[in-house]
């Protein structure tokens, strides 16, 4: 009897080991919160000294540091490691607070941060300036973007809204009033319609004028016309839209300049305000205008279409130039965008301050989306995997860059949430002859009426 109680207490540790291997494959953010953080934060504290010193992050004491400590223990005085705070555990990672000793910079420590993640066995390291002197290490620990669950805090304010996680395990916020116009490229099932699906519900939710642009006979956002105010499906019904939005965008600018005491005569490119330096009750409601596969709007077969893709190119490089003073933002969606479109093509593309790149054919489509403004993001766009859709590379124009990923949003959900919001809609008298044709839903009793076509002689 006394035999079987090793190999029972055997039997035990294995059941344990392959529990928390599955757990940690499984569910990784149930292992870091019981095995994983434990282990970490026992790591950092055992060897944080050595560590440091090892990354070359400790300076020598201060003189009077150095007698006191000859003076009292008699020991050999070493380097000092950085003085760190409190470590506060999170759901999926740690934080801590470093002050840096005078000559340390947080580059000194962002050049260390693969090494600590190795050293405190973790998966990722960021670095964070919070303040002169002090700066705060985000230690991930597990893979947050293989299975995307957004921080439970993000609250979305008035043209900002939460769309995808970042590898840090912070939220990747899409501020319009920072980031006016923004370019969103991807290829085939690389989850940029999920991206703009996300997008779509957020703002939903918001008083703001939603214009879509779809020249795929409107597959991708016909769903979400109970909560647009506007629907182009096809080159014809854009060439007619986009001049009602620079129409609209005029107008608006003559409101500033009535309001604000402005010349009749000045030029809309000499107004430096905005919309949002208007009363509230006088302020028009913001419009974004969502372009699903800009490419369409580039090709022509003809020399009829030549003029008219020329007429909407302008239109849409009008509005990129002067529509954020107005309140007009666009969301430039295709798989491909670069000179070879035509004229304008990189005239457009230059005014789109954000790019999101998801996952490209070839590197020249990734440094359309962000060779221009964050080289080394190029790489980053090029090595994502088909496994991940939803998977990107978001930059701005400051050359900073990082990875997101979009949680995943069934069609149906997010054309029930639009449906649910369509009330929110703002009223825009110029695009009523665009709004699109909402079918009533069969669960409301009423049978689908098919819209009347024209009588033919």
């Amino acid at each position: 009897m006394t035999d079987l109680v090793p190999w029972a207490e055997l039997g035990a540790s294995l059941a344990a080991i392959g529990g928390a291997a599955y757990a940690r494959h499984a569910h990784p953010a149930a292992y870091w919160s019981t095995v994983g953080l434990p282990i970490s934060v026992a790591r950092l504290l055992a060897s944080y000294a050595s560590t440091m010193d090892a990354c070359g992050l400790t300076v020598e004491p201060s003189r009077w540091r150095a007698l006191a400590v000859k003076a009292t223990t008699r020991r050999e005085v070493r380097p000092v490691p950085p003085r760190r705070g409190l470590i506060r555990p999170t759901s999926t990672g740690m934080r801590l607070r470093l002050r840096l000793a005078p000559g340390q910079e947080p580059a000194d420590v962002a050049a260390s941060a693969e090494r600590l993640r190795h050293a405190w066995g973790v998966h990722a390291v960021y670095v964070r300036d919070i303040k002169p002197g002090v700066v705060e290490l985000r230690l991930v620990g597990f893979d947050v973007l293989r299975k995307v669950r957004m921080p439970r805090r993000t609250v979305g304010e008035a043209l900002r809204v939460p769309v995808a996680l970042r590898e840090d395990a912070t939220a990747f916020v899409r501020d319009y009033r920072a980031v006016p116009h923004e370019l969103v490229l991807g290829a085939t099932l690389s989850g940029k319609s999920m991206f703009l699906r996300n997008l779509i519900t957020k703002l939903a939710a918001q008083p703001v004028v939603l214009v879509g642009i779809d020249c795929k006979r409107g597959v991708e956002l016909a769903p979400f016309a109970s909560r647009l105010s506007a629907l182009a499906t096809d080159p014809q019904e854009a060439a007619e839209l986009l001049p009602v939005l620079v129409k609209e965008m005029e107008d608006r600018y003559d409101l500033i300049k009535a309001r604000q005491g402005v010349a009749p005569g000045t030029p809309a490119e000499e107004i430096t305000s905005d919309i949002w330096g208007l009363p509230e009750h006088d302020r028009p409601a913001p419009i974004v205008l969502f372009v699903d596969e800009v490419a369409e709007l580039f090709l022509v077969a003809t020399k009829k279409d030549e003029e008219r893709r020329d007429e909407m190119v302008t239109h849409l490089i009008r509005l990129a130039q002067l529509g954020r003073a107005a309140g007009i933002y666009l969301e430039v969606c295709g798989q491909r965008f670069g000179a070879e479109l035509g004229k304008g093509a990189t005239m457009l593309r230059a005014q789109l301050t954000g790019r999101v790149c998801h996952r490209v054919n070839d590197e020249a489509s990734a440094k359309m989306a962000l060779g221009d403004i964050a080289p080394e993001a190029v790489y980053a766009a090029c090595a994502i995997a088909a496994e991940l859709p939803g998977l990107a590379v978001v930059g701005d124009t400051s050359g900073g860059w990082s990875r997101i990923r979009t949680p995943h949003l069934s069609l149906a959900d997010a054309a029930a949430t639009c449906r649910e919001t369509a009330h929110l809609a703002p009223d825009v008298p110029a695009l009523k002859p665009f709004r699109p044709y909402v079918q009533p839903l069969p669960s409301e009793g009423l049978r689908p009426v098919a819209p009347q076509q024209p009588a033919t002689d």
